[in-house]
C-alpha cells in the first residue's frame, strides 16, 4: 500500500461531558484508498466521521489533510480544499430539478462550459437523464441519494466521505450504489461509514473496525472477517453497526 497519506488524525479525542466517545484515535488514509469504517452501536465511528467532516469539533488531537492542519476549519472550508461530504440524510434542494441541483454543484468549482460538461457526464454515469427535469423533492429516496452523490462527485473532490450511503435503499438500489462508489474510487479517495455488512463486502478493500471509541483492528476485508476478536465484538453478533 502506498505511503502517500492524504488524510490523518493524531490522538483524536472527543468527550461529551464525562463520556469519552473517541479515545485518542490515530488514523491514516492513503491516496486512492476505499476505506470502510465499521463497528457496533456506540463504537464511535459516527462521532469520528462527524469530526472528519467538521460537524463536531474535537476535544483534543489533530486532523491533517495533505499535511495541513484542518482541525479547526468549518465544513464549507474543508469542502473548498477538496473534501466532499455526503451525510446519511440527503442534503439536496428539493424545490429544484435534478439538473439544477447538479449544475449548482458543478458550477461552484468550474466555469460554465466545464460545468455543463461535468453535469452531462454525471447524469450519464448515474443514469439520471430521464429524471433531469423532475423536482428532487418528488423523487424516491434512493434517487435522491444518487442526486446528492452526483452533486458531491460533480465538484471533483480529492476525498469523498460517505455516511451510510445505502440507508433505506432496496437491495437493487444498494447494488447500484456499490457500483457507483467503486467507479468514483477510480478518481477519488473514499471513506464509507456503514453497518450493512453485505454492502461492505461488495466494496471493501481495507477496513477499520471501531470499538469503544478506539480502533480495534485495521486490515483487508478477508482478514477482518477471519479476526476472532472482531467476530466476538461485532461480526458474530446480529446487531447493526
Amino acid at each position: 500500500m502506498s505511503e502517500d497519506v492524504v488524510l490523518e488524525t493524531r490522538d483524536l479525542e472527543k468527550r461529551f461531558g464525562g463520556v469519552r466517545a473517541i479515545a485518542g484515535v490515530s488514523f491514516k488514509l492513503r491516496r486512492g484508498e476505499l476505506r470502510c469504517l465499521i463497528g457496533p452501536n456506540g463504537a464511535g465511528k459516527s462521532t469520528f466521521f462527524k469530526m472528519l467532516t467538521a460537524q463536531l469539533r474535537p476535544t483534543a488531537g489533530q486532523i491533517l489533510f495533505e499535511g495541513a492542519d484542518i482541525t479547526k476549519l468549518h465544513a464549507h472550508q474543508i469542502g473548498r480544499l477538496g473534501i466532499g461530504i455526503k451525510n446519511q440524510v440527503p442534503d439536496v434542494y428539493d424545490g429544484l430539478t435534478v439538473h439544477e441541483n447538479l449544475w449548482l454543484a458543478a458550477s461552484a468549482e468550474a466555469k460554465p462550459t466545464a460545468a455543463r460538461a461535468k453535469v452531462d457526464e454525471v447524469m450519464a454515469r448515474l443514469e439520471l437523464g430521464p429524471l433531469a427535469e423532475r423536482l428532487v423533492g418528488e423523487l424516491a429516496h434512493g434517487q435522491r441519494q444518487w442526486v446528492e452523490f452526483g452533486m458531491v462527485t460533480a465538484r471533483e473532490p480529492k476525498i469523498i466521505l460517505l455516511d451510510e450511503p445505502t440507508a433505506g435503499m432496496s437491495v437493487e438500489e444498494t447494488n447500484r450504489t456499490a457500483q457507483l462508489i467503486l467507479e468514483a474510487n477510480k478518481s477519488a479517495t473514499i471513506v464509507v461509514v456503514e453497518h450493512d455488512m453485505q454492502f461492505i463486502r461488495q466494496i471493501a478493500r481495507y477496513v477499520t473496525v471501531f470499538h469503544q471509541g478506539a480502533i480495534l483492528a485495521e486490515d483487508t476485508m478477508a482478514n477482518i472477517q477471519a479476526n476472532q476478536t472482531v467476530k466476538d465484538v461485532y461480526l458474530g453478533k446480529s446487531g447493526s453497526a
